[in-house]
């Protein structure tokens, strides 16, 4: 007999990452790609009037954010979310989620979730999905979050092989882009992360991380020093170990004297 195909439904603010879930969910032959938004109004109009099997949900997103998309549902589907921060895994678990996925998601991850998913097919929708607690829980999380971003994260993650680790973001100094790769600078020691600078920039807590160049973002708190050079050259020396200097480029220099005040 023929396996039924799952009709999963993808939502993330963010198009690439929309684009590389439905590369890897093609390798899966169960799942079944019944649509996708960018918006979540968008998809809270879709998912009303055609209920789908799991969702593939981003947390963090502008004007409605997955908590908030969730609690307006009146059937409730498996939920994996997906996410930059891992801050919100314990929020994502609060919820009974199928899975967690942190990006940028990689085939192992995503395997290891449409594993639990297919344990649980073709079985009733599980207790916690007819609770009538979920929708209060889900307004709850949702009002902890805000419509406006103020909840910058604190950690940030890097992997390593199979091995994520989290790095403490009052630790990092600055953020570099060198040959395709992003790092994050704690003592001295690069660490890579799975996000570019610009990318960095719209994440963080802008009134602690400022872009001074195309290829790096600084820890406000760790400049020491702010120097002016001939030919109108800006550099800022840190007050780690190493003393790192940064080359300010000149389109960022006005923004720089503003935030240190000068």
């Amino acid at each position: 007999m023929e396996t039924e195909l799952l009709n999963a439904y993808l939502v993330d603010d963010e198009p690439l990452a929309i684009e590389r879930l439905k590369r890897l969910l093609a390798g899966f032959p169960s799942i079944r790609i019944a649509g996708s938004a960018t918006d979540a109004a968008q998809a809270l109009t879709f998912l009303g009037n055609e209920p789908v099997d799991v969702l593939f949900l981003d947390i963090q997103m502008p004007g409605m954010n997955g908590f908030e998309l969730l609690a307006r549902l009146d059937r409730q589907p498996f939920v994996v979310f997906t996410t930059a921060y891992d801050e919100y895994a314990l929020k994502a678990f609060e919820v009974n989620s199928i899975d967690y996925l942190l990006k940028p998601i990689e085939p192992e991850q995503l395997e290891r979730a449409l594993v639990k998913l297919n344990r649980l097919q073709p079985a009733a929708r599980p207790e916690w999905q007819r609770s009538p607690d979920l929708p209060v829980l889900l307004k709850e999380l949702a009002a902890q979050l805000g419509p406006s971003r103020t909840d910058y994260p604190h950690r940030i993650a890097s992997r390593v092989g199979e091995r994520i680790f989290f790095l403490d973001l009052q630790q990092v100094t600055h953020f570099i882009a060198k040959d395709k790769l992003t790092f994050a600078i704690v003592n001295g020691h690069g660490h890579a992360v799975d996000q570019t600078i610009v990318e960095l920039e719209s994440r963080l807590d802008p009134a602690r991380f400022l872009r001074i160049h195309r290829s790096a973002l600084v820890n406000v708190d760790w400049i020491h020093e702010v120097s002016s050079f001939f030919a109108g050259k800006v550099v800022v020396t840190l007050k780690d170990a190493e003393h790192t200097q940064l080359t300010v480029a000149r389109d960022r220099v006005r923004s720089l004297k503003e935030r240190m005040g000068i």
